[in-house]
């Protein structure tokens, strides 16, 4: 925990000292970094601590890593929507992804204590995640047009310029102290970390019970957000398909919870108390086989449609 902490703040001086707009090959490197620790975790967890908490990372860092992707297409619609400069958008994104740590970090404790409480609970976990992966695949959940309530209140009741001023939170305008608009911008994805916070914890829940590895993977998952963020840029709009391994993620993980809630079942009104004996448990390493080939199937697919697209609009501009 204390490397972890140590990469993140080093990150963060970084960012803070040396502002500017990472060229491709830059995030490339610093997100190829990032997957490389975490896979340098995965191996340490083998070693330490054997196969299965490996294995278990492995699957929740890359089921959290896939739904930050997705997280990512709510911060491109956020920066473009309030107009964050592109030279302070590396600080505003390092500042929201602590933000999502915290919370995350909140979330992750509250689950561990429901999880031993109550065993029920991962009825409503799974139930949660096949909701939450019906309405991604009706689109229901990209009210992309809407600001939270938070939001318009703040709007409403405090002074705010219309301008950015680098990085401040106040400043003075026409002789009068307003907030600038980067406060409505960290509200704004601090909210939507906590509304994305709902699905991803559940999630991972799925997976693992252990707290430790939950945080790790949700760590690993966060650290190379920003530079993926500058890597994928506009192409993360053009991945269409990419929303349907998700939803797949989410719905597979919600029917494992059900079933392992079922496996061990203690509601007195169903079974009479008693475990239900069809219900299978499905191990580790299937849920991870799962997680990449929907992830890699969605991404191949949204490449092969990419490329489809722009070779139709190659050909429409030379006739």
């Amino acid at each position: 925990m204390i490397a972890l902490v140590a990469i993140l703040l080093a990150d963060l001086l970084i960012v803070a000292r040396r502002p500017h707009v990472p060229t491709l090959k830059e995030s490339a490197v610093w997100v190829g970094l990032y997957v490389g620790l975490a896979l340098v975790f995965a191996l340490a967890m083998l070693l330490f601590a054997g196969g299965e908490p490996a294995g278990q990372f492995l699957a929740g860092w890359l089921t959290e890593y896939s739904l930050s992707i997705d997280n990512l297409f709510v911060f491109v619609i956020l920066m473009a929507r309030f107009s964050v400069p592109k030279q302070i958008q590396q600080e505003v994104l390092m500042l929201g992804i602590i933000i999502a740590l915290v919370l995350r970090g909140l979330f992750i404790l509250l689950g561990a204590q429901l999880i031993e409480d109550f065993s029920w609970i991962f009825y409503i976990f799974g139930a949660w995640l096949v909701w939450t992966a019906i309405q991604q695949l009706r689109g229901e959940d990209d009210d992309d047009d809407k600001d939270s309530l938070i939001v318009r209140v703040l709007r409403r009741r405090v002074r705010i310029t219309d301008t950015f001023d680098g990085m401040k939170l106040r400043t003075t305008h026409d002789g009068v102290r307003h907030f600038t608009p980067l406060l409505v911008v960290l509200i704004a994805i601090g909210t939507t970390d906590l509304l994305f916070a709902l699905d991803s914890i559940p999630a991972i829940f799925g997976i693992t019970q252990s707290p430790f590895i939950v945080f790790t993977a949700n760590v690993f998952a966060l650290m190379g957000l920003r530079q993926l963020y500058f890597l994928l840029g506009g192409l993360l709009e053009r991945l269409v398909y990419l929303k349907y391994g998700i939803a797949f993620i989410l719905a597979f993980i919600g029917v494992k919870l059900v079933l392992h809630a079922l496996h061990g079942n203690e509601l007195p009104f169903l079974n009479g108390g008693e475990s239900v004996a069809w219900a299978p448990e499905i191990s580790t390493w299937v849920s991870l086989l799962v997680i990449v080939g929907a992830m890699g199937v969605s991404t191949i697919a949204s490449v092969i449609r990419l490329r489809r697209d722009d070779s139709a609009a190659a050909r429409t501009e030379a006739g």
